[in-house]
């Protein structure tokens, strides 16, 4: 196998790292794009390309997750992972583990780490790769590996829900929301609410959004029961769908252009998260992005005209 067919066999495993790492697909991208350029600039045969890819790119990715830190911190309200709505990286005997690993709960929680506790948990607990390659990855000893892992493991324990719900679950419960919310049934919608449920927007400051946070089952089922309606009525549509392997769904304008993206985090039987990513900056590798201003301009005149 050439240069070429051993990267592209490799590159959906290389993106799933990065953007587990990076939570952009963009970041990711460009990662992948810079491992290739380096591995194909490589006199070098490694023993091993599927190891010497993974730590390239991770490498890559720290560097440019530690950057991205400080833009974090001036980020207008809260910040959020771009959503993924496939994951390209497929692994039979890790399914659990990478299905887990990219919804938003995780990748937030992911958050909470150093760039290298980050890197080391994502290749040894996601990845399954031995501590060799984690710590060529990293450029630290295995012995600095294991216990950045210990570390890792401890701060993504304190932060992880006590019960977490089945595919099937989610699913059912994502239906029956979606069902709810097209019909406008706020009593519908309370019903499969957390008590606690909180409801959060990632606008970046560039988009509008219905509330930067609101919490409690009555208070977003009345902020949905009520706003959605509004959306449909100006004949936006959403499309349920699997988004960072949680239910969620696409919102697009009349002409088909993305508005925002919804995702649900369900727990215990209840809708315990429902986020929305509304910076368009985050929505272009879906597809064309809407003119979300214009949409609320739309809506406050539709209101109007309903008196």
């Amino acid at each position: 196998m050439g240069k070429v067919e051993e990267f592209e066999e490799l590159r959906p495993l290389l993106f799933s790292i990065a953007y587990r790492i990076l939570g952009s697909v963009g970041e990711a991208e460009d990662a992948v794009q810079e491992t290739w350029l380096r591995y194909d600039g490589s006199p070098a045969r490694p023993t091993s390309v599927k190891a010497f890819l993974s730590a390239v790119v991770t490498r890559i990715s720290i560097d440019v997750l530690r950057s991205a830190r400080v833009r974090r911190e001036e980020y207008v309200g809260p910040w959020f992972p771009e959503p993924l709505l496939s994951d390209p990286y497929e692994d039979p005997a890790r399914s659990v583990e990478l299905a887990d690993s990219v919804s938003m709960a995780a990748l937030l929680l992911l958050e909470r780490l150093s760039p290298a506790e980050r890197a080391v948990f994502l290749l040894r607990e996601v990845f399954a790769f031995g501590f060799d390659d984690v710590a060529e990855a990293v450029g630290r000893s295995q012995a600095a590996c294991r216990q950045l892992l210990v570390r890792a493991r401890r701060h993504m324990e304190e932060g992880r829900p006590r019960y977490a719900a089945d595919r099937r679950e989610r699913q059912e419960l994502a239906t029956r929301f979606f069902d709810a919310l097209r019909d406008g049934d706020i009593d519908g919608l309370r019903t499969l609410l957390a008590a606690d449920v909180q409801m959060m927007g990632d606008g970046g400051g560039k988009a509008p959004q219905l509330a930067r946070a609101v919490a409690g089952a009555e208070n977003v089922a009345r902020l949905l029961g009520t706003a959605i309606p509004w959306l449909l009525g100006i004949e936006v549509t959403f499309e349920p769908c699997e988004v960072n392997g949680q239910s969620g769904a696409v919102f697009r304008d009349r002409d088909g252009k993305i508005l925002h993206v919804l995702v649900l985090d369900v727990l215990d039987g209840r809708i315990q998260t429902v986020r929305a990513v509304l910076n368009p900056e985050k929505l272009g590798h879906l597809g064309p992005v809407g003119d979300a201003w214009a949409v609320d301009r739309e809506i406050k005149r539709y209101r109007r005209g309903k008196g």
